[in-house]
């Protein structure tokens, strides 16, 4: 048997050797052999022409539906589709398959299998009946994972069986899809804090004065722009028809900070305080792109998740959706750090005001603090999520060293909140919103006013 994979797949060669065929033998058939053999030892000892006639049929019936077996040439496609292909923690996927029988002669029974690993449930199986020539079976079925991560599915695999069950060969496609699955966001209201990165609201779109041709900023044309733009002195500098951008689009910024440093945070598994700062920076960037930010993706390490936007910023050049996904991929796989501190971060924010910052931070020390009260001095506002993973681990109230850092925090500018085991996030942003109204009044941050 001959298996090539479908759309998704590359040739394989099934044929195998012998060695591989007697290799398939099933308990039933190695008992028919074992059988065969004692009785025709027996036969000889004994003189007995009938047992020698019975031990020669037992140890002959396997080996000739292992021959049979070994010189079948089916040749069957198979394919695997997901849907969707990236799904949030406690969510479900389904998963597609699609075998279809590409040679002129039917099949005999097919047992399918397909690999997924242990988080996401049993290992499916199906049994196909006799596929037709050029013939086709669908099956799908479900997968969950209550962890994060990235987790590969395949390879797909056929088991032909004989009709007496002597013998059992399998073949295996070479493919693989992987299934994404991403922290779960929670939507989050609308709030209004004074302090944001200018322009957002209604001087969000601002256009770039043009006082003469040394101000203009020209780009190539694109089919269907006004000839009228055409900026002829361009054209003849860089050899190619240029127009003039007339209008430069001016986005607010927001840094979602993630402390992911393994000395903060205590505990593991979906109910953890890391696993929940995950989720709420997973919450938070959507919220901000969805309200028109464009927005980067910073950990303690200094490591940024940019889109094509300039300076590491997504959402201004692309598309929402797309910035989202790049970013939650990377929050789907994302792990401790070996950091000590933020300083890295800290480095990264020191380079000039990036807008609006929202920080998730575990468990920091005073030291880390006083870093992070720094960080405010670079931002239009500052709003930080403090953790204390021991309260959750132990279901107790947060200690006091926690309501320290959050007088120094504040004493900064930062607008800091404790996080209470199990807290809703929503709730949270809906009280830090409420925190900044009674300081001050002013601009929209994450709505319009």
């Amino acid at each position: 048997m001959t298996t090539a994979a479908g759309p998704e797949g590359q040739q394989g060669d099934g044929r195998g050797g012998l060695r591989a065929a007697l290799g398939g033998l099933t308990t039933r058939g190695r008992s028919f052999l074992a059988a065969g053999i004692a009785a025709a030892i027996c036969a000889y000892v004994l003189g007995q022409g009938d047992l020698l006639r019975v031990g020669l049929l037992l140890a002959v019936l396997p080996l000739i539906c292992v021959g049979v077996l070994h010189r079948t040439r089916y040749r069957v496609a198979g394919s695997r589709r997901l849907s969707p292909q990236r799904v949030a923690v406690g969510s479900e996927a389904r998963v597609h398959l699609r075998m279809e029988n590409v040679s002129k002669l039917p099949t005999g029974l097919l047992m399918l299998q397909d690999h997924v690993p242990y988080m996401l449930g049993p290992r499916p199986r199906f049994v196909l009946d006799r596929v037709e020539a050029g013939g086709r079976r669908e099956v799908s079925y479900r997968v969950r994972s209550d962890l994060r991560g990235r987790f590969p599915l395949g390879p797909l695999q056929l088991r032909l069986n004989d009709p007496f069950g002597m013998c059992e060969l399998t073949r295996s496609f070479s493919t693989h899809d992987m299934l994404t699955v991403v922290p779960r966001t929670e939507p989050l209201p609308p709030v209004r804090l004074a302090g944001e990165a200018a322009g957002y609201g209604d001087g969000r779109q601002r256009s770039l004065a043009l006082s003469g041709d040394d101000d203009v900023i020209p780009r190539t044309y694109r089919h269907g722009d006004d000839l009228r733009r055409v900026h002829w002195r361009s054209t003849a500098r860089y050899g190619e028809l240029m127009v003039r951008r007339e209008e430069q689009p001016q986005r607010a910024r927001c840094t979602v900070l993630l402390d992911t440093r393994a000395l903060a945070y205590q505990g593991a598994g979906p109910d953890s305080a890391f696993e929940w700062a995950v989720s709420g920076a997973a919450s938070a960037l959507v919220h901000m792109l969805e309200r028109g930010y464009s927005v980067r993706l910073l950990t303690d390490t200094g490591t940024t998740v940019p889109g094509e936007g300039a300076e590491g910023f997504a959402g201004s050049s692309q598309d929402s959706a797309e910035a989202a996904g790049l970013m939650m991929d990377t929050l789907a796989v994302v792990d401790h750090s070996d950091g000590a501190g933020i300083s890295r971060a800290h480095d990264v924010l020191r380079g000039g005001n990036d807008g609006l910052l929202i920080a998730f931070f575990g468990d920091i020390d005073e030291e880390q603090a006083a870093l992070a009260a720094r960080m405010r001095q670079r931002s239009g506002a500052a709003v930080a999520f403090l953790l204390d993973s021991g309260s959750w681990l132990t279901g107790g109230a947060v200690a006091g060293a926690v309501e320290e850092r959050l007088r120094h925090l504040r004493e900064a500018g930062w607008t800091a909140l404790a996080v209470p085991p199990g807290a809703a996030l929503a709730e949270l942003w809906q009280q830090a919103g409420g925190m900044r109204a009674e300081s001050t009044a002013g601009d929209t941050w994450g709505g319009r006013s």
